[in-house]
Order: C-alpha cells, then structure tokens, then sequence
C-alpha cells in the first residue's frame, strides 16, 4: 500500500504562485477541496458581541477601539454575566451555533477572567459553542479558560510578517505566536485570521495565509476579514479590496487549510450578494451573523437569510 504524501509545507512563495492561478482554475481548486472536506451547501453560523468596547492601549491601525485614536469609541466596562447571557439566548434563537465574545484588551488580568470564564460556563450550558478573544494569554491564564471548558480562542495573525510592522507597533509576530501556543497547548481550538485590504500587496496575501497554513496545526477556524475604514483610524482613506482579490484570497485559504472553517467576517457589510456567493464557491463556509461585529456594522440577518436561501444553503 502507498503511503500517503504529506500535505505540502506552504511558503508565501507557493501561496503567491496558487493565488496567481487563473481565477477559474483557483476557484474549482478550491471548491473540489472543500467538498471533499465539508457539506459545500452548509454555513456555520456565529455570532460575536463586544463585551468590553474601546480603550485598548494597542496601536492597531484599523481597530476603532485603540486608545490611540479619535473613532468615536468611547471605553465602556466588562459587561455583567447576565447582560452577555441574554444576548447568547437571542443568538441561538436567531439560528446560531456558536457564539463569541471580545474584550479590548491588550491582555487581560488574572481578576478579569474570573467574569469571562462564568461567561464562558453560562454561554456552553445554553448549548452553544464558544469563542472569546482577550488579546495576548499567558499559559495558565489559557489553561483557566479551559477548565471553563472554552471551545475557541480567537486571535488573529491580522497581516504577513513583512506588512506586520506597519499596521502594529505595541505587539510583535511572535508576540502573536507565543499568544496561539499557549492556546494551542492549552487544548483549545485556534481561531486566527487576518485582514486585507490594508495596503498590503498581493505577496503580503499570500504570506499571511502560508503563516496561518504553516503553523503546529492549522486553526480551526479562519476569519478572514476586509478592511473595514473608520474615520479617525490611520488606515481609513485605503482602498478598498478589489472583490476577485478578495475571493483568491479565501481559496487560498481553502486549498492550504482544507479541513478549516473559513469565515467571512468583517467586511461583509460592503460585499454584493455575487461576490458572497463566489466566496462560498471559493470554500467559505462561516459567517458572522446580526446586526454588528464588534464595533461596525454586519448585514441584516434577513439579508443573510435570503442570500442562502437563494443559494440553496443551510445555515447551522
């Protein structure tokens, strides 16, 4: 019996040389893969709520939530358990199957986790899968969240290596890295994505995706987000992502990371329902889903409802 071949060791060069496939032969690419790792007719469904909004002390040049700029955030305070259960019930009785929170942290403190992993407690008995991104993690306060039985950490890679530099300067690639091994040590699946659209070119693309795709393991789960501009953020005067780069960008995704969820997320707001369904084509198989992501705005969730329902999709 043939032993099977290892999968491929992503180099940016090698995702920059699939990404440059002609658009028709990427995205049959893509989509052969992900039907033979998923229903290619089913979207996972999650949605994200702000539980502690602004005042972040990172440098982040898209996030509206740095302390570093005026975007008309305003800091607000941990929200109270019950307040972030309530909006868990409503989300599983809008039809989805995880739920995720966030704090603007730059990491958070040993007192703070003791609301988030209650969350994280009262979130898992209603049924749902969980998701919270906090920042940056030390090993034990990882090995916390798990023991409140957390499903997902989300922390994103945001850009390649080479672009990192210029979007971020209060925390590094490694400090990213390390951030993910603890998580990953842990026993808790990995969300981690990044962002385009910030003036990166198309070989920044393709780094980001070989970093995700070169990973220990790959994440689980793969947000991939367009640029949302903010006025007061420096990067609010980019331009935006042309629709079929974007698209490339999440087969590229698909082929490098097969069995992942691959979420479009924000963003989405921008997108006509033609290059949504292109994406899907492409491997996408997750969305975030009501009115807001953390602090811009989502498509309507009836919206949502009708572009799968003409699509033949399932949401679940």
């Amino acid at each position: 019996m043939n032993a099977i071949p290892p999968p491929p060791a992503w180099t940016a060069g090698s995702v920059r040389a699939l990404m440059d496939l002609p658009f028709s032969e990427l995205v049959f690419q893509a989509a052969s893969i992900h039907r033979a790792h998923h229903d290619p007719t089913r979207v996972q469904i999650s949605t994200l709520l702000s539980i502690k909004t602004g005042g972040c002390p990172e440098d982040c040049a898209y996030c509206p939530q740095s302390a570093s700029y005026e975007a008309g955030v305003p800091a607000s305070k941990l929200m109270d358990v019950d307040a972030v259960l309530a909006e868990a019930r409503a989300a599983r009785a809008a039809g989805a199957s995880r739920f995720c929170m966030g704090a603007a942290w730059r990491s958070p403190k040993d007192r703070d986790l003791d609301a988030v992993c209650a969350m994280v407690e009262g979130v898992r008995a209603l049924g749902l899968e969980t998701c919270v991104t906090l920042g940056m993690l030390t090993a034990p306060q990882a090995g916390r969240l798990r023991n409140a039985g957390l499903d997902y950490y989300n922390h994103n890679l945001d850009t390649s290596p080479e672009h990192y530099g210029a979007i971020i300067t209060t925390r590094s690639y490694q400090d990213r890295l390390d951030t993910l091994g603890h998580v990953r040590d842990a026993g808790i699946n990995i969300c981690c994505g990044g962002i385009v659209g910030m003036g990166e070119d198309a070989s920044d693309r393709a780094g980001l995706i070989a970093a995700l795709a070169s990973l220990p393991k790959a994440p689980e789960s793969v947000p991939i987000n367009a640029l949302v501009r903010v006025e007061g953020t420096p990067l609010a005067q980019s331009e935006p992502i042309d629709a079929i780069d974007f698209v490339r960008v999440v087969a590229a995704a698909r082929i490098t990371m097969p069995a992942s969820y691959v979420r479009l997320s924000a963003g989405r707001e921008a997108m006509s329902d033609e290059a949504q369904a292109l994406c899907f084509l492409a491997g996408a198989n997750s969305i975030f889903y009501g009115p807001r992501l953390l602090t811009t705005v989502n498509p309507a969730a009836e919206r949502d409802r009708v572009l799968l329902d003409r699509l033949g999709m399932t949401a679940g």
